[in-house]
């Protein structure tokens, strides 16, 4: 609070009539801020969007690489009875797997996320 200002609200702070709030320009509840997501109000969403896909479609490619490599690798591990090249490749397949449900599911999971907030009260 500003030095010049203290003598101002002292004095009507002695008054009990007077809120404090009402003194100093403040609200007597919190701001209503609202917030809704569209990506078309700023310049450049429509790239964004584009970027955001196109980002989508290089992860889904790579971890379709990443499945195959990792099968390969699981197979010839097992048919060479190696158990670190089968767990090795056992393991890439199914973490290229979830990566796979994770990039489907993200907008998904983002809106679930964003819709529970809203609820918020």
């Amino acid at each position: 609070m500003p030095i010049d200002l203290l003598p101002t609200v002292l004095a009507v702070r002695s008054v009990p009539w007077v809120p404090l709030h009402a003194v100093l320009g403040m609200a007597a509840g919190p701001a209503n801020v609202t917030l809704t997501p569209d990506t078309s109000q700023l310049p450049g969403g429509s790239v964004l969007q584009q970027l955001m896909n196109g980002v989508g479609g290089w992860a889904l490619a790579l971890s379709l690489v990443g499945l195959v490599i990792g099968a390969a690798a699981w197979a010839l591990g097992s048919h060479g009875q190696n158990y670190q090249q089968t767990f090795v490749g056992r393991r890439a397949v199914l973490i290229s797997g979830l990566a796979a449900l994770l990039i489907g599911a993200g907008p998904a999971i983002v809106n679930f996320f964003f819709q529970a907030g809203q609820g918020v009260h």
